[in-house]
């Protein structure tokens, strides 16, 4: 044993598995997103985009969303410590 870990064809060591969040830049779980859209019956095949489109369009709504609550809060944190 040479203590090089598991090479491939050409000899060279084999790299990680990137996720399908990583390659697409997202914080969301692409892939638990494919498999709740295979489960939930919402048609026969899903297509390898649409998780991807939808965790994309999830995560910035979610991240609008969290950036309106936390102006919402710092603006009455405002109003309070005016009085």
């Amino acid at each position: 044993m040479t203590g090089r870990g598991k090479l491939n064809a050409g000899g060279k060591a084999r790299s990680k598995g990137k996720s399908r969040s990583l390659r697409a830049g997202l914080q969301f779980p692409v892939s638990r997103v494919h498999r709740h859209l295979r489960i939930g019956n919402y048609s026969e095949r899903v297509a390898g985009g649409s998780p991807v489109y939808l965790a994309a369009v999830l995560e910035v709504s979610s991240i609008s969303c969290i950036y309106s609550i936390t102006n919402l809060f710092f603006l009455s944190l405002s109003l309070v410590l005016k009085c």
